[in-house]
Protein backbone atom coordinates (compact mmCIF):
# COMPACT_ATOMS: atom_id res chain seq x y z
CA UNK A 1 0.00 0.00 0.00
CA UNK A 2 1.09 3.24 -0.60
CA UNK A 3 -0.48 6.70 0.87
CA UNK A 4 0.32 10.33 -0.19
CA UNK A 5 -1.22 12.70 2.88
CA UNK A 6 -1.43 16.48 2.21
CA UNK A 7 -1.00 19.55 4.50
CA UNK A 8 -1.34 23.11 4.12
CA UNK A 9 -3.90 24.14 2.81
CA UNK A 10 -6.33 26.69 4.19
CA UNK A 11 -7.64 30.40 3.61
CA UNK A 12 -5.69 33.20 2.13
CA UNK A 13 -6.00 36.91 1.83
CA UNK A 14 -5.12 38.65 -1.22
CA UNK A 15 -1.79 38.30 -2.51
CA UNK A 16 -0.80 35.71 0.23
CA UNK A 17 0.83 32.76 0.56
CA UNK A 18 0.40 29.72 1.04
CA UNK A 19 2.88 26.16 1.42
CA UNK A 20 1.51 22.81 0.84
CA UNK A 21 3.11 19.55 1.72
CA UNK A 22 2.92 16.00 0.50
CA UNK A 23 4.67 12.87 1.84
CA UNK A 24 4.49 9.67 -0.05
CA UNK A 25 4.76 6.44 2.60
CA UNK A 26 4.47 2.76 2.16
CA UNK A 27 5.81 0.13 -0.47
CA UNK A 28 7.78 2.51 -2.14
CA UNK A 29 10.98 1.26 -4.54
CA UNK A 30 11.34 4.07 -6.71
CA UNK A 31 9.41 7.56 -7.41
CA UNK A 32 9.33 8.91 -11.16
CA UNK A 33 7.47 12.26 -10.77
CA UNK A 34 5.31 14.13 -7.85
CA UNK A 35 3.03 16.54 -8.45
CA UNK A 36 -0.04 18.70 -7.65
CA UNK A 37 -3.18 19.08 -9.66
CA UNK A 38 -6.01 20.89 -8.64
CA UNK A 39 -9.98 20.96 -9.07
CA UNK A 40 -12.01 24.28 -8.67
CA UNK A 41 -15.62 23.77 -8.47
CA UNK A 42 -17.78 22.58 -10.94
CA UNK A 43 -14.00 21.86 -13.50
CA UNK A 44 -11.69 19.28 -14.61
CA UNK A 45 -8.96 18.26 -12.48
CA UNK A 46 -5.32 19.93 -13.96
CA UNK A 47 -2.41 20.14 -13.65
CA UNK A 48 -0.50 22.56 -11.73
CA UNK A 49 3.32 21.16 -11.14
CA UNK A 50 4.91 18.52 -11.32
CA UNK A 51 9.01 17.58 -11.04
CA UNK A 52 10.89 14.40 -12.64
CA UNK A 53 12.70 12.57 -10.10
CA UNK A 54 15.78 12.17 -13.00
CA UNK A 55 17.08 15.61 -13.55
CA UNK A 56 14.86 17.45 -11.62
CA UNK A 57 13.18 18.99 -14.22
CA UNK A 58 9.82 20.88 -13.43
CA UNK A 59 6.57 22.08 -15.34
CA UNK A 60 3.73 24.17 -14.33
CA UNK A 61 0.62 25.38 -16.24
CA UNK A 62 0.83 28.68 -17.37
CA UNK A 63 -1.62 30.11 -15.37
CA UNK A 64 0.73 29.82 -11.94
CA UNK A 65 4.12 30.13 -13.36
CA UNK A 66 6.00 32.56 -11.96
CA UNK A 67 4.13 32.30 -8.58
CA UNK A 68 4.15 28.56 -7.87
CA UNK A 69 7.21 26.62 -6.89
CA UNK A 70 7.30 22.95 -7.03
CA UNK A 71 10.15 21.02 -5.14
CA UNK A 72 11.31 17.41 -3.75
CA UNK A 73 13.50 15.78 -0.95
CA UNK A 74 13.74 12.73 -2.67
CA UNK A 75 15.22 11.38 0.46
CA UNK A 76 12.35 12.06 2.27
CA UNK A 77 9.79 11.06 -0.73
CA UNK A 78 7.90 14.52 -0.20
CA UNK A 79 7.05 17.45 -2.34
CA UNK A 80 5.82 20.86 -1.43
CA UNK A 81 3.93 23.87 -3.80
CA UNK A 82 4.77 27.07 -2.79
CA UNK A 83 2.09 28.84 -3.26
CA UNK A 84 2.50 32.99 -3.66
CA UNK A 85 0.68 36.32 -4.92
CA UNK A 86 -2.63 33.83 -4.54
CA UNK A 87 -5.39 34.62 -7.15
CA UNK A 88 -9.51 34.05 -6.51
CA UNK A 89 -8.87 31.75 -9.55
CA UNK A 90 -6.40 29.54 -6.92
CA UNK A 91 -9.59 28.74 -5.07
CA UNK A 92 -9.66 24.40 -5.38
CA UNK A 93 -8.88 21.02 -3.64
CA UNK A 94 -5.43 20.68 -4.22
CA UNK A 95 -4.41 16.87 -4.86
CA UNK A 96 -0.55 15.28 -4.73
CA UNK A 97 0.46 13.22 -7.43
CA UNK A 98 2.80 10.27 -7.48
CA UNK A 99 4.12 8.30 -10.16
CA UNK A 100 5.99 5.59 -8.51
CA UNK A 101 6.76 1.99 -8.64
CA UNK A 102 6.05 0.21 -5.53
CA UNK A 103 8.53 -2.74 -5.54
CA UNK A 104 11.13 -3.59 -7.79
CA UNK A 105 10.47 -4.53 -11.59
CA UNK A 106 6.90 -3.44 -11.03
CA UNK A 107 5.26 -1.13 -13.77
CA UNK A 108 4.91 2.54 -12.43
CA UNK A 109 1.34 3.65 -10.73
CA UNK A 110 -0.39 6.73 -10.02
CA UNK A 111 -0.91 7.37 -6.64
CA UNK A 112 -2.94 10.16 -5.51
CA UNK A 113 -3.71 12.07 -1.51
CA UNK A 114 -7.05 13.24 -0.83
CA UNK A 115 -6.89 16.59 -1.16
CA UNK A 116 -6.43 19.85 0.54
CA UNK A 117 -8.58 23.00 0.13
CA UNK A 118 -7.17 26.36 -0.60
CA UNK A 119 -9.01 29.35 -0.65
CA UNK A 120 -9.17 32.55 -1.86
CA UNK A 121 -10.11 35.21 1.26
CA UNK A 122 -11.69 38.38 0.25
Amino acid sequence: QVHLVESGGGLVQPGGSLRLSCAASGSIFSINAMGWYRQAPGKERELVAAVITSGNSTNYADSVKGRFTISRENAKNTVTLQINSLKPEDTAVYYCNAFLRPYDRSPNYMYWGQGTQVTFSS
